[in-house]
């Protein structure tokens, strides 16, 4: 609604109001052109803002308003007994904590890692500044738009810190912001702890984190896809499938998956332990000693609005990330899939001997329970894959004396599995999630908005949905499943009115960009 949108619509009030029929459609007339003129301006004034200055974030802005999205606005009561007792809940995992944290003295030929002023300062400079500050109050901009002069003091720091293998406290403060995951919660565990850290930590711990990486061995678990080089959930899924088909292919064979559930994975991590596991890695004594520091002694505390409650020091746990996994499977006949925390076990049986995959299991548990790990029977399920012609009664699966449920079908790292290994299930649940959003496309149509802004918005919110992990079920797709996906790609060329690449070309591409040549 602009300034002379306001003054057509008075004159066509005006003239309603004298009862001048032929002033009124022409001022009905003039007001609908005022609106279309008014909306191709505010459309090319988006366009040219994008253009200009790249400014993705004012664009995605712009749409949401064209479109009247309207994201859910969920807000936790700032009542201070409130906060103190979601406090408590959120630290709840302390009490399982019995270690105390104690401190390796390190051999005289131990090498302090070093940081030098360039790598602070390259880290400074790729702060994103609209990230919220953390319980320092120290905003974002400011490092990044200051680094030069900064770099120098904070170098100095942070290498005091790792030699001396202390982190200050104030640097290990977190500050809790409970998010409602439904717009009424009913107990605690409705409520997602959304952590807010020091920047100036995270650019050490990002620092600190390269350095690691390249001190550990290379053989590290090769079944760990999460936050690693050429890794993604294309391979984890396509690693599970590809052993699993290979196994089925054997005479009198079947296969067992558990997709297993961690409750607070990284919240019940004792850092005691997870030391240990470094030095076996290969770290040397003083970064262990650093690490130990920092995972120790966190103080936390829960803010909503302006009311913060009280602070409690946490020994246990640790921030998310931890990309770590010792656990291998002691059995050829197993692989154990990692993504992070989601663990899968897939047990690739034969002649109806499940002993190996049922020990396995129990040695899981056995060794959850000796880290702390507290593994939710309940939300873990299992799939068995049976395509053989005689039907075989499977007996359940039990977990700490808890039978863990079977299912027919699960999502598995955003990609929906079958025990027929059928696609049927993912290509539904892909196609009902787009063609959602091509209600807003087609407000964004209704809206003028130029076709560039259009494909924009089809290639981040639509077509990033059709081509998840695409590279792992498009190929076994049947012709009703792939017809599917495309009518939708369809759907969308007509309403931005250009061309869109298929879903075809898109895996063609993709699956060359996944062949070893190309990554040569």
């Amino acid at each position: 609604m602009t300034g002379e949108v306001y003054r057509l619509l008075e004159t066509r009030n005006a003239a309603f109001r004298a009862g001048d029929e032929g002033g009124l459609r022409t001022a009905r007339a003039n007001l609908s052109r005022g609106i279309r003129e008014a909306k191709r301006q505010y459309s090319r004034r988006i366009a040219h803002r994008f253009s200009d200055s790249r400014d993705t974030r004012s664009l995605w802005q712009g749409i949401q308003s064209i479109t009247d999205y309207k994201p859910p606005q969920r807000t936790c009561d700032s009542n201070i007994s409130l906060l103190n007792e979601l406090n408590t809940f959120f630290a709840r995992f302390e009490a399982q904590n019995s270690s105390t944290a104690q401190k390796t003295p390190p051999p005289p030929s131990d090498q302090v890692m070093m940081l030098t002023p360039d790598s602070v300062r390259r880290s400074f400079s790729r702060i994103n500044a609209r990230k919220a500050p953390g319980p320092d109050n120290i905003p974002g901009r400011v490092l990044r738009d200051c680094a030069a002069e900064l770099t120098d003091v904070f170098t100095d720091i942070f290498n005091i810190s790792l030699s001396q293998a202390v982190v200050p406290t104030c640097f290990k403060a977190t500050t809790i912001i409970p998010v409602p995951k439904k717009p009424s919660p009913s107990c605690f565990n409705d409520y997602r702890p959304v952590a807010l850290t020091p920047i100036l930590m995270k650019c050490f711990e990002r620092l600190v984190m390269h350095h690691i990486k390249s001190a550990l061995p290379p053989s590290l678990d090769p079944f760990q896809f999460a936050y690693r080089s050429n890794r993604s959930t294309d391979d984890a899924i396509s690693t599970t499938l590809h052993s699993a088909l290979t196994h089925l292919e054997k005479k009198d064979s079947y296969v067992r998956m558990l997709f297993i559930d961690f409750s607070s994975a990284f919240n019940t991590i004792i850092p005691q332990q997870l030391i240990h596991k470094l030095v076996e890695l290969g770290l040397n004594t003083s970064l262990c000693n650093w690490l130990l520091d920092f995972l120790t002694g966190r103080p936390q505390a829960v803010r909503v609005g302006s009311n913060t409650s009280s602070t409690i020091t946490l020994n246990t746990g640790a921030p998310q990330g931890c990309v770590l996994s010792p656990l291998t499977p002691s059995h050829n006949s197993n692989l154990f899939i990692k993504f992070a925390d989601d663990t899968t076990v897939v047990g690739l049986i034969s002649n109806r001997d499940e002993t190996n995959y049922r020990s396995e299991v129990s040695r899981l548990a056995g060794w959850c329970s000796d880290n702390n790990l507290s593994l939710n029977v309940e939300k873990t399920k299992e799939i068995v894959v049976d395509f053989r012609s005689a039907h075989t009664q499977h007996v359940p699966l039990t977990i700490n004396g808890a039978t863990v449920e079977r299912v027919s079908s699960t999502k598995f790292l955003g990609v929906h599995i079958t025990e027929d290994l059928s696609w049927t299930d993912n290509t539904a649940a892909l196609a009902k999630k787009s063609q959602q959003r091509l209600y807003f496309l087609r407000k964004l149509r209704r809206a003028r908005a130029p076709p560039p802004i259009m494909y924009t918005f089809y290639r981040g919110t639509i077509e990033s949905i059709l081509t998840s992990c695409i590279t792992v079920w498009y190929g076994a797709c049947n012709a009703s499943c792939r017809k599917t996906l495309q009518r939708i790609v369809r759907a969308a060329e007509k309403i931005i009115g250009v061309s869109l690449p298929s879903l075809q070309d898109i895996y063609g591409t993709r699956l060359t960009r996944k062949s070893p040549l190309h990554c040569r």
